[in-house]
C-alpha cells in the first residue's frame, strides 16, 4: 500500500497540469528576480536618474498589486478556470515589462510595477489550489508544495544570476533585456493556454435566458451583476462558516513573511559594510545558501509526506532562530559560510512544511478564495518587513535586524508547538 500511495504521488507531480504549474511558477519568479533584483533597480537610478524614493514606490506598488489581488484573483480562478485566469492575468505581465521598456517616467514606470504585480497575484493560489486538488484521498501534498519551493527558489536565484552575465556581455543594453522579459512573457501566456479549463463552482451565464425573454442590454448587465453578487455573498458566507481555525493561524501567517521582509533589505548591507565581503564573495554566499535549500526541499517533502508537519517545523523554526542570532556575531568568513548553509537547511523544513501544515486547514468549498486570503495575509509581511527592517538598522545597530528575525522565528516555533498540539489533540 505505501508503495501504491508513492508511485500515485510521483504520478500526479508528472501529470502535465502540474508540470506546466512549475513552468509557469519558474518562469514568473525568474521575471520578477532578474526585474526588482538585477535590472530595474540600477536601470532606474542610473539610466533615468529616479530618486530611491521613487523607485521605492514603484516597488511598493509592485508588491501591494501582487497581495491585494490573490483573494480576488483565487475566488475568480475557482469560476473562471485555471487557463482563463492565468492566460489573463500573465497577459498583463507581458505588458508591464513594455510599458518599462519603452517608457521613462516615473510615473508610467510606477504605473507598470503595479500592473506587473497585479499579474503575478493568481500564481500563488492557483498553484496552492491546484497542487491541493491532485494531493490524493490523504492530502499528502508535502512533496508537491517542495517541488512548488524549487521551481521558485531556482527562478528567483537564476533570474539576476542570468541577467546580470547578459548585463555584462551586452554592456548595459536594458533593451536587450526587456526584449528578453517580453519573450519570457510570452512563452507564459503559451503556457498557461495548456493549463486545465475546469470550473469548480461555474457562473451560470444569463445571455440565453436574458435574450429569450427579450431583456435589453442594461438589464442583462444588471442581471449579471446581481448573480455576481449574490455569489459573492455566498462565498464570503461559506468561507466564514467552514473555515474554522485558531486565531494564532493569522499572526503565524503574517510573520512567516516578516521574518524574510525583516532580512532582505539589509543582509547585502550587512555583508559588504560589515563583513567585507567581496561581490564574488557574496554570490557563492548565495548559491551556497539557496543551493542547499533547493537540494534539500525534494527530501524533506518526501519525509514530511511520511511522518508529518510537525517535527520538521518545529526543528526547522528553532533552527533558523539558533542560527541567525548567532550570524550576527560571526566575522569568519568560513563560519558565515556554515550559517549559511544550516539557514538553507532550515528553510527548506521550514517552506515544504509550512505550506503543507496550512493546506490542512483550507476547507474543500472555497479553495481558490481561501488561499487567496491566506496568502494575501502572509504576503503582507513582506511589504512590512523591510520598512521595521530600516528603522531596526538606522536605530538600534546592523545586528538588529538579525535578532529580530530570530525572535520571529522562535515566536514562530511556539504558535505552531501550540497549534500542532491543538490539533492532534482535537484529533
Amino acid at each position: 500500500m505505501p508503495q501504491r500511495a508513492e508511485a500515485a504521488a510521483v504520478k500526479r507531480l508528472r501529470s502535465p497540469f502540474f508540470v506546466g504549474l512549475l513552468i509557469i511558477l519558474f518562469l514568473v519568479e525568474f521575471m520578477k528576480g532578474s526585474l526588482l533584483v538585477a535590472v530595474l533597480p540600477v536601470y532606474m537610478k542610473n539610466s533615468l536618474g529616479l530618486s530611491a524614493h521613487t523607485i521605492g514606490i514603484a516597488f511598493s506598488l509592485q508588491y501591494i498589486g501582487d497581495n491585494l489581488f490573490r483573494s480576488p484573483f483565487g475566488w475568480i480562478g475557482e469560476r473562471l478556470g485555471y487557463r482563463k485566469t492565468m492566460a489573463g492575468a500573465l497577459l498583463m505581465t507581458v505588458i508591464a515589462v513594455c510599458i518599462i521598456a519603452f517608457s521613462s517616467g516615473a510615473f508610467w514606470l510606477a504605473v507598470a510595477c503595479f500592473i506587473l504585480g497585479l499579474g503575478t497575484s493568481p500564481l500563488w493560489p492557483t498553484a496552492m489550489t491546484g497542487t491541493t486538488e491532485i494531493s490524493g484521498p490523504n492530502n499528502s501534498n508535502g512533496q508537491a508544495m517542495g517541488t512548488l519551493e524549487m521551481a521558485s527558489l531556482a527562478g528567483t536565484g537564476s533570474g539576476p544570476i542570468v541577467m546580470n552575465l547578459l548585463m555584462d556581455r551586452t554592456e548595459k543594453n536594458y533593451h536587450t533585456a526587456f526584449l528578453i522579459l517580453i519573450g519570457v512573457g510570452i512563452i507564459l501566456v503559451l503556457v498557461a493556454l495548456t493549463l486545465p479549463s475546469k470550473v469548480r463552482i461555474p457562473l451560470q451565464t444569463a445571455a440565453s435566458s436574458a435574450a429569450g425573454a427579450g431583456k435589453g442590454f442594461v438589464a442583462l448587465m444588471g442581471h449579471k451583476l446581481l448573480h455576481l453578487w449574490e455569489s459573492v455573498k455566498k462565498t464570503l458566507h461559506e468561507v466564514r462558516h467552514t473555515l474554522k481555525v485558531s486565531w494564532m493561524v493569522y499572526p503565524a501567517l503574517f510573520l512567516q513573511s516578516f521574518v524574510i521582509g525583516l532580512l532582505s533589505p539589509v543582509i547585502t548591507l550587512y555583508v559588504q559594510n560589515e563583513l567585507h565581503i567581496s561581490p564574488n564573495m557574496y554570490s557563492l554566499l548565495l548559491v551556497a545558501g539557496g543551493g542547499i535549500t533547493v537540494l534539500a526541499l525534494i527530501p524533506c517533502g518526501k519525509l514530511i509526506d511520511k511522518f508529518g508537519t510537525r517535527p520538521f517545523l518545529n526543528a526547522g523554526f528553532l533552527l533558523a532562530a539558533c542560527s541567525l542570532s548567532i550570524f550576527s556575531m560571526v566575522h569568519s568568513l568560513a563560519l558565515v559560510f556554515i550559517f549559511v548553509c544550516i539557514v538553507g537547511v532550515s528553510y527548506a523544513m521550514i517552506l515544504p512544511g509550512w505550506n503543507t501544515f496550512v493546506s490542512h486547514l483550507v476547507p474543500e468549498g472555497e479553495r481558490g478564495a481561501v488561499w487567496g486570503f491566506f496568502l494575501t495575509l502572509q504576503g503582507s509581511g513582506m511589504v512590512v518587513g523591510p520598512i521595521v527592517s530600516g528603522q531596526l538598522w538606522d536605530r538600534l545597530g546592523h545586528s538588529s535586524p538579525f535578532m529580530a528575525s530570530a525572535i520571529v522565528m522562535a515566536l514562530l516555533f511556539v504558535i505552531h508547538f501550540i497549534l500542532s498540539r491543538r490539533m492532534k489533540t482535537a484529533g
